[in-house]
């Protein structure tokens, strides 16, 4: 007769035992069964107890206060106690990490313990003692090196595993003593993997080495012959995803086979699991929704399941099931399949919102429970039967641990696992009364304008007949085949380039596009509208470089109706610059241009220029003062033809109004005046000069102003201001009034 199961639970309120005798309820903090299910241990704040799995009877009771972490031996022998780092009174590390003995025979009759062995260990990662199978030796990893013990003897190190820059590592289990260690890249290397033999250090048997490392975990197969490495970084490069890229590679503890195992779906490694045979694995991988393969020993596939949402896959204790599942953000599905007869599928079991999935000993039930701190309302635990129904389940408040019994397969023969199906548990019947079944089965929202209408590909998962998930690492709201909005622009090499989707009025070249303005097209190809507005553009062109000729030759620019302008557009070297001109000046100099432009002749003639021209005229002044403050201060010089304005002669190439009719004066040759093109840098050191001094005094007119806005200035921002009387004085000593 098969050996009946048992789990225990932890929550807030205590721990307990189903199929056993009950234990003491309190502030416990942590349990563990031993791996060969023989006992049962839990730590209070006061001390740790060890129960006899079958009887509850206690065994042992360790004096070891605030223990926060437990674990055993592989046979039982001894129980590992952690405790949170602290300091001694001299400011020295406690050693937090001690070894006892389950059963000590040389304990007190008080309770009076010694431990076999104490170290210092910080990180509660990795904390416990890796021990072999026969529990001969065990390991522990420090810097640069794996120090090894015998199991009996802690005090001294027995052997030392001497690795560079080693972070992590795995003793196998099985008869094969053997043991993989781990160094990520480090100054350009790549990461490596060893594979060494115990005590044997001197020989690798296996080694792999690869980029793309930061980090590894080691799960070899129950007969320590061969060890897969699931790779990963912090950061993924191609920012294809948030949690790094992964990586998977085997190899053999012999050296005769190693090999990176290659998937053909582009993703994350979500979860990979040994069959209990340690013939073959099984890996969940890719973008949701993912694949699960079923890999022999050489990494070669030998079968593939349907697409689905999955991260979670689990071999039962017999090996004859294996349970593919999604959980944590995924619904919480669970399909079972039949290994032995051609993987064929049992059932699907909806577990929602379960965080702890376990196969039990027996090979017929499965365990999901949901714990807290993860989710902290409807924490309980279920059972379910390898057909899909369920048999037990149990509501608790805030269950932080819950695992079965660690018990050999052999003591379960498993026979007929799905049929007969046992009788449910009365709360399993209760549960399903509760459970509220859907009508008809929810999907997903649909609009009002898309009800009724075949589904687009776009919206649909792959394992449903939509496109496959393509991530190139650019937001999904840009487009593409499963993004939404604008689809990208195909780029097809040595094609031409496609249109691009650009914003309205924008150009491909870059800035405002001119189409629909008549620029750069045929005039063929335009309207009435846009050819007549082309031809006044074209004509004002040519006007205005028509009059800029005329500047350059007569040094004095005629207006579009004829007139001549008082002022050559041309500019001048002698020309100051003053950058501090008043409005008033501006204002003067606005009425003495109107003055000119409407003066009298000898005859009673009346220079009049249109609206048009005295705007043109005001841009000119107004382009001319802003380069003339540019350059700095100006120089004021009048021209004869000025002089001739102001006192009310018109000049001799003048053209005049009477009677409506335009009268034209007597003209005279003029002389073409001296061209010197000079920039705006050059002059003589005293314009120079004067130049720099202009610029100091305005950089100290913005001082006063930040001053006068109640802003702290530096104490060389302040010495600068200091200095303006004697910038003045030098203004003055040149010549410039300020």
């Amino acid at each position: 007769m098969a050996e009946p199961t048992q789990l225990a639970y932890r929550t807030l309120k205590g721990i307990g035992m189903l199929n056993a005798a009950p234990v003491p309820e309190g502030n416990l903090r942590c349990c563990v069964y031993s791996p060969d299910g023989r006992s049962f241990a839990w730590a209070s704040p006061e001390q740790v107890s060890v129960v006899d799995a079958s009887t509850g009877h206690v065994t042992t009771t360790l004096p070891a206060q605030n223990v926060f972490e437990l674990g055993f031996s592989p046979l039982g022998t001894f129980i590992i106690t952690w405790q949170r780092p602290s300091k001694d009174e001299d400011g020295n590390a406690v050693k937090n990490l001690k070894v006892w003995r389950t059963i000590d025979d040389n304990a007190g009759a008080e309770g009076q313990r010694s431990v076999v062995g104490q170290f210092v260990q910080k990180s509660q990662t990795g904390w416990n003692l890796q021990y072999t199978s026969d529990e001969q030796y065990c390991a522990r990893c420090v810097t640069n090196e794996i120090q090894f013990y015998q199991s009996a003897d802690l005090a001294t190190v027995w052997n030392k595993l001497r690795v560079e820059g080693v972070t992590d590592f795995a003793v196998a289990p099985g008869k094969d003593q053997s043991v993989a260690v781990f160094i990520p890249e480090r100054k350009g290397q790549p990461a490596v993997v060893k594979v060494y033999k115990v005590p044997h250090f001197d020989t690798v048997l296996s080694q792999k080495t690869f980029f793309k490392g930061d980090k590894v975990q080691f799960k070899w197969n129950d007969l320590g012959t061969s060890i897969i490495v699931l790779a990963q970084t912090d950061v993924d490069k191609s920012n294809k995803s948030y949690y790094g890229e992964t990586n998977m590679y085997i190899l053999s503890a012999s050296g005769g086979f190693d090999s990176r195992i290659h998937l053909d779906k582009e993703g994350p490694i979500h979860d990979v699991a040994w069959s209990p045979n340690s013939k073959e694995f099984g890996v969940v991988y890719g973008y949701m929704p993912a694949k699960t393969t079923i890999f022999n020993a050489k990494a070669v596939a030998t079968h593939d399941f349907n697409l689905a949402p999955r991260n979670t896959i689990l071999f039962s204790p017999h090996g004859r099931f294996v349970l593919v599942a999604g959980f944590g953000n995924l619904a919480g599905q669970m399909d079972i399949y039949d290994l032995e007869k051609d993987y064929a599928k049992i059932c699907t079991i909806e577990a929602s919102n379960a965080s702890v999935c376990e196969w039990s000993p027996d090979g017929k039930h499965i365990l999901t429970a949901t714990t807290s701190p993860r989710l902290r309302v409807d924490n309980g635990v279920r059972l379910w039967h390898v057909g899909g129904g369920i048999m037990y389940n149990e509501d608790m408040s805030e269950l932080y641990h819950v695992c079965w019994r660690p018990q050999s397969p052999t003591k379960h023969p498993l026979e007929n696992p799905v049929h007969p199906v046992p009788t449910p548990h009365s709360s399993a019947i209760d549960y399903l009364g509760r459970v509220k079944t859907p009508s008809k089965p929810a999907g997903a929202y649909r609009p009002p304008g898309a009800r009724g209408t075949t589904t687009p590909l776009h919206f649909k998962r792959e394992d449903e007949g939509g496109a496959a998930f393509v991530n190139n690492g650019i937001s999904s709201t840009s487009g593409g085949i499963n993004g939404f909005g604008k689809p990208r622009r195909r780029e097809v090499p040595g094609a031409e380039a496609a249109e691009s989707n650009l914003p309205p009025g924008a150009s491909a070249e870059g800035g405002v596009s001119l189409a629909g303005t008549g620029e750069g097209k045929d005039d063929g190809n335009l309207s009435k509208a846009a050819l007549k507005n082309k031809k006044k553009r074209e004509a004002k062109k040519a006007k205005d470089a028509e009059q800029k000729a005329t500047a350059l030759v007569t040094g004095e620019g005629e207006g579009p109706n004829g007139t001549v302008n008082p002022r050559s557009p041309g500019r001048s070297p002698e020309r100051g610059h003053n950058r501090h001109r008043s409005q008033g000046e501006n204002y003067r100099s606005r009425n003495n241009s109107q003055r000119r432009n409407q003066s009298q002749g000898p005859d009673g003639q009346t220079f009049e220029h249109s609206s048009r021209q005295n705007q043109s005229q005001r841009r000119d002044q107004s382009r001319r003062r802003d380069d003339s403050r540019a350059r700095g201060p100006k120089i004021n010089t009048r021209s004869a033809n000025h002089s001739s304005f102001e006192n009310g002669n018109a000049p001799a190439n003048a053209k005049a109004t009477q009677g409506g009719k335009s009268v034209s004066g007597p003209s005279a040759p003029a002389a073409a005046p001296d061209l010197t093109v000079t920039s705006p840098g050059g002059g003589s050191p005293e314009e120079k000069r004067v130049r720099a001094l202009l610029k100091k005094l305005r950089a100290i007119d913005d001082l006063k102003m930040r001053v006068a806005a109640n802003e702290k200035l530096e104490n060389t921002q302040m010495q600068k201001i200091q200095t303006e009387e004697s910038v003045r004085k030098e203004l003055a000593k040149l010549g410039v009034q300020e």
